[in-house]
């Protein structure tokens, strides 16, 4: 059909397909929120809020934990104070409780104000979200740190998840001040990171997302990260130099051990990240895990379509012999996936063939956006893994397109000739592939 001027772009029809298992699945889910006083102070603060109300608007379950540290520094100066630290803690005098208190006050209406917006040609149009605030958090005093009373500074004792809950099921969303309260009536001030990560963990979220105000998520040699295990973060953070990632990291590890599923850090200069990191494949920032998302296995009958997914394509240029559904019904068992978070991204077959201790490794594919991370070079391990565990001593492969990654991978060159008989006869002379063996030990 010939495309006329009024048509969407396919790029756009293209990621609204591919976001809607994201949408299933997010919806009535629980997100944690973080992000810092900077955040507030950028031009594009809105842009942040209108991606929380499509979030809300796609039905999950939002609890926004903001900061206020620029703010507070601001009015301390203002009084002709100095801030006060050890190790990266304030000391929270009366002076400067009365300054988080009056930050804290003025960065809730703000952030309520942006969420009520509901301008025509805006995001927010035709939005009705209601914002509850309160003291959901129970604090005490942090104490004594390295020699030095941190007077009125706190640690969250306990999240009150029950009135939160209660908040996220009306369909509000919930926003948490880093202030915290005593069962004696005396006010603390928190770190934000705290506050989110005990809200995340009380709550069971699904996702805490920390916004980073500075630097992007990269490692120390600045390359992009966007997955990690708790593990990998740990000793990811012990590598980078000051900045947020160094500090939300433990923060994440931290969540992930005590029960979040994802942990996501963002950056804040790029424009949408939230959305991108969420509802696409490849992410813009770091996902952290407790365990792998990633899982190479054997196949199911529930992954047909999925590598259906993934072969036709290839099959239509030529790369792979054509399939038909029944036919990999009948052979899934046949088959490893490699199942990202849900998503098969690559896939392999092991035929066993008669008459010779001998296999043929077939439809090997990985997803062009997945391709570079050695998931080729696992799914070939695993099928010989497969191979020599059954006493199979050469693995063949019949290839019309990528005979030098083979032969980079110890294949050698052979002929049909050299296939067992059964399979020989079956060769199609008209593909005219390639055949290459590898001998197993």
């Amino acid at each position: 059909m010939m495309k006329t001027p009024t048509d969407p772009e396919p790029s756009f029809v293209d990621w609204f397909r591919a976001a809607a298992p994201y949408i299933h699945a997010f919806r009535g889910k629980t997100f944690v929120i973080a992000f810092g006083g900077e955040a507030m102070q950028r031009g594009d603060f809105v842009d942040l809020i209108h991606d929380v109300n499509l979030l809300n608007a796609l039905g999950v379950r939002l609890v926004l934990v903001h900061g206020v540290r620029p703010q507070v520094e601001a009015r301390l100066r203002a009084r002709g104070l100095l801030p006060q630290y050890v190790k990266d803690m304030r000391v929270t005098d009366a002076e400067a409780l009365e300054c988080v208190k009056e930050a804290v006050g003025t960065a809730r209406v703000e952030i309520e104000t942006l969420l009520s917006l509901g301008l025509p040609n805006t995001p927010m149009a035709g939005a009705e979200i209601r914002v509850a605030s309160g003291n959901f958090v129970t604090a005490q005093p942090a104490g004594v740190v390295g020699g030095v009373d941190l007077l009125f500074t706190g640690e969250v004792r306990k999240v009150a998840v029950s009135a939160i809950r209660e908040r996220l099921a009306a369909g509000d969303i919930v926003l948490i001040s880093p202030l915290g309260y005593s069962p004696t009536g005396e006010v603390f001030n928190l770190i934000l990171e705290d506050v989110a990560t005990a809200t995340a963990v009380g709550l069971g979220a699904e996702k805490l997302i920390f916004i980073l105000d500075h630097g992007d998520t990269v490692d120390a040699e600045g390359r992009r990260v966007s997955r990690l295990t708790a593990a990998q973060a740990s000793r990811l953070a012990r590598e980078l130099p000051e900045g947020d990632m160094r500090l939300y990291l433990p923060h994440a590890v931290r969540a992930c051990k005590q029960g979040v599923s994802r942990v996501h850090l963002v950056s804040a200069d790029v424009d949408g990240a939230l959305v991108m990191e969420l509802f696409t494949h490849a992410g813009v920032g770091t996902m952290v895990t407790r365990q792998s998302v990633e899982n190479l296995r054997p196949a199911t009958i529930d992954d047909v379509g999925g590598v259906l997914q993934l072969i036709e394509p290839l099959e239509e240029a030529g790369v792979l012999v054509r399939r038909s559904r029944e036919l990999l019904e009948q052979e899934i068992e046949r088959f490893f996936v490699d199942d990202l978070d849900g998503r098969i991204v690559g896939c392999v077959a092991l035929y066993p063939l008669a008459g010779a201790p001998a296999g043929e490794m077939a439809c090997l594919a990985v997803h062009p956006d997945f391709r570079g991370g050695g998931r080729g070079e696992a799914l070939l391990d695993a099928v010989e893994e497969a191979a020599r565990g059954v006493g199979m001593k050469q693995l063949f492969v019949l290839t019309t397109r990528t005979a030098h990654w083979f032969i980079e991978r110890g294949f050698a060159p052979a002929t049909p000739d050299d296939l067992p008989t059964p399979r020989k006869a079956l060769y199609n002379w008209q593909r005219r592939s390639k055949v290459f063996v590898k001998g197993l030990r």
